[in-house]
């Protein structure tokens, strides 16, 4: 970046690298408010726009040792991600179902259900060897955590739950008039 750049050229103690220095701060200050945006705003999409969200337990410091991967992984932000999706789903009263890290969701066969040997991260497509399937990795790991998730909230928790209560104990939702009329006792029928 060339902020960064130009601090690396001012003299340590100066004035001048004390405003570059101020400088490379406020340009990293924007990148982490647009980040956090662009989180915010696909998080919410996500959860207005589906009742359950199913995501994967990724191991995201183990993923960040793969020094190619490691500075696109560090941008992406998952942890941040996930925080922000699993309180934007309380918020609204859907469902985040986290599917444990080992499942073996890209080496699966959606169609037959065989499961493969370890691929490198370089093969993203293959073909099974059990119905002849081919599939692309990343799209064939979505199903798989898909269907996984749609497991998961049958066996599980209900698909909708309650929206929890604010902190006044008052129910976050309006409270219409009730229209019921109460049940009469029938041992206490007037006699005419």
């Amino acid at each position: 970046m060339k902020a960064q750049r130009e601090l690396s050229r001012k003299q340590p103690g100066s004035n001048n690298r004390a405003r570059a220095r101020r400088e490379v701060a406020r340009v990293h200050a924007r990148i982490t408010d647009r980040r956090r945006d662009h989180l915010h705003q696909v998080s919410t999409g996500l959860v207005r726009e589906n009742q359950t969200v199913v995501i994967e337990d990724l191991q995201v410091r183990g993923m960040l040792a793969n020094h190619s991967l490691a500075c696109a992984l560090g941008d992406a932000s998952w942890s941040q991600f996930r925080t922000m999706l699993e309180y934007e789903a309380a918020w609204c009263g859907r469902e985040v179902i986290v599917i444990d890290r080992g499942f073996p969701s890209s080496k699966t066969c959606p169609a037959c259900g065989r499961l493969t040997a370890k691929k490198p991260l370089h093969v993203r497509t293959w073909a099974c060897a059990g119905c002849n399937t081919t599939h692309v990795r990343d799209v064939n790991a979505a199903k798989n955590i898909k269907v996984a998730g749609l497991v998961a909230s049958a066996c599980g928790a209900g698909v909708r739950p309650q929206r929890e209560t604010s902190r006044t104990g008052q129910s976050a939702r309006k409270q219409e008039p009730s229209t019921a009329r109460p049940k009469e006792n029938p041992g206490l029928q007037d006699e005419e």
